[in-house]
């Protein structure tokens, strides 16, 4: 095949991208394309090895001459380099470097034509097997999650229940509880079901950052049609029958980005997700308490933040059988302090948040800490243009983990995940049924 088909080829497939997924780097319906190709096909380098990366760049699919400055610095900092490249036939090639160290380099990308920019990147890595993590592993960490976990567990877990119609279906019933997990505090959560009598595997789904309305369950309604009691938890006890205003109005008066997770930061004993953590385990006492669970298989799932707690969760409690999670949040979040990205909600971007008390309250709370301590299967998703929970950080938790592992990495993602690679998981967690 000449060189001219298979640029055309390599087009095609990026335009048949852009048919079935939404996202950053293919916008649907976009009138412009970034093709970013770095020079390894795993995007991956040994340190010492230097980075190349063509850059094409195309509107309405015609290739496009034209200026392109860009940046190339680590992973979620500042640029250490930048320049221009002219694009001939809207092709160009850029030498990104190399690093001397574990990590990531960004290359990032923007075009101007008229009045209008357009911005890309790419990301690298260089040797991430051998990242480790900033956070420190306290001595009583073990100690201190064992007093809490016995606390709560003086409150018995007491549950209202109430049947959600809209979300049930021939096949499956959907109910709206209200979970009450220590003596302050309760959590809300659909769990979804198959309708007909049996005993089944139990799968906790811790949510995403932010205060928000539990995503629309009929969106996983998959689990349950395929054999599993499925509970997807919030983690503030706010009842997601709420109106999206009011969510909203809640989130401008008490939690401008995300502050919960700032709250109590001080002190390990105040700090605002220790009730959280404690409630993914109290939701697990209660899904083993159902006369319909199987008795042997405990699953967590999740994304971001979700994927953090799902991974917490599986540190924290033996019960847990097997864990998925994509791309984890509050992964060594003091990592910016080693010079280098840490995990999100990237406590750099605010002042006085990585004083030497908040860092020693992280790392109680820090995915790293967890990681350590897993003992199930995991299988974990992890992208590399990822800008919320970078790969630097999801590599270090990769790396801690000890338990029998599988990854998919997508090094083309940003902050999602598709469809497909989501009920794949589903499919991963039948293959570890006990």
């Amino acid at each position: 095949m000449c060189k001219y088909c298979k640029r055309v080829l390599v087009l095609l497939c990026a335009i048949s991208c852009l048919l079935s997924v939404s996202a950053e780097n293919y916008p649907y319906r976009s009138d412009y394309l970034w093709v970013a190709e770095p020079d390894h096909a795993d995007w991956l380098y040994k340190t010492g090895e230097k980075a190349k990366v063509d850059v094409r760049f195309y509107i309405y699919g015609i290739p496009q001459d034209i200026e392109v400055s860009y940046e190339i610095g680590p992973d979620m900092m500042p640029a250490t380099s930048s320049g221009k490249v002219t694009l001939k036939n809207g092709h160009a090639t850029i030498n990104m470097g190399t690093m001397k160290q574990a990590g990531f380099l960004d290359l990032r990308l923007t075009a101007q034509k008229g009045d209008k920019k357009y911005q890309h990147h790419v990301k690298v890595g260089f040797s991430p097997e051998k990242l480790k993590p900033y956070t420190k592993n306290p001595t009583d960490f073990d100690a201190f999650w064992k007093a809490n976990l016995e606390e709560a567990r003086t409150t018995p877990v007491s549950v209202t229940c109430k049947k959600a119609d809209k979300y049930s279906t021939n096949d499956t019933d959907a109910y709206l509880l209200k979970i009450k997990t220590d003596r302050r505090h309760s959590v809300y959560a659909y769990l979804t079901r198959p309708k007909a009598e049996g005993k089944y595997p139990v799968v906790l789904c811790p949510p995403g950052a932010g205060i928000k309305t539990i995503k629309e369950p009929m969106r996983n309604i998959y689990y349950a049609k395929n054999g599993f009691i499925r509970l997807e938890m919030e983690i503030h006890g706010l009842n997601p029958e709420m109106t999206d205003k009011q969510f909203k109005e809640i989130t401008t008066a008490f939690d401008y980005e995300n502050g919960y997770l700032n709250n109590g930061l001080d002190c390990k004993d105040n700090y605002y997700m220790k009730h959280v953590y404690v409630a993914c385990v109290r939701a697990i006492d209660y899904l083993t308490s159902l006369p319909e669970w199987d008795g042997r298989n405990v699953f967590v799932q999740g994304g971001s933040q979700g994927g953090a707690l799902s991974l917490i969760t599986a540190g924290l409690d033996p019960r847990v059988t097997a864990c998925v999670a994509n791309h984890p949040a509050l992964s060594d979040m003091a990592g910016y302090l080693d010079n280098r990205a840490g995990g999100y909600p990237h406590f750099n971007r605010l002042k006085n948040m990585l004083t030497p008390e908040k860092v020693e309250t992280m790392a109680y709370f820090d995915v790293v800490n967890f990681a350590r301590r897993i003992t199930c299967p995991v299988y974990l998703t992890w992208g590399y243009n990822d800008n919320v929970c970078p790969p630097t950080t999801s590599y270090i938790v990769w790396n801690l983990i000890t338990a029998p592992k599988e990854s998919l990495i997508t090094p083309i993602n940003e902050h999602w995940t598709t469809e497909a690679t989501n009920y794949n998981q589903m499919i991963w967690l039948k293959k570890h049924l006990k």
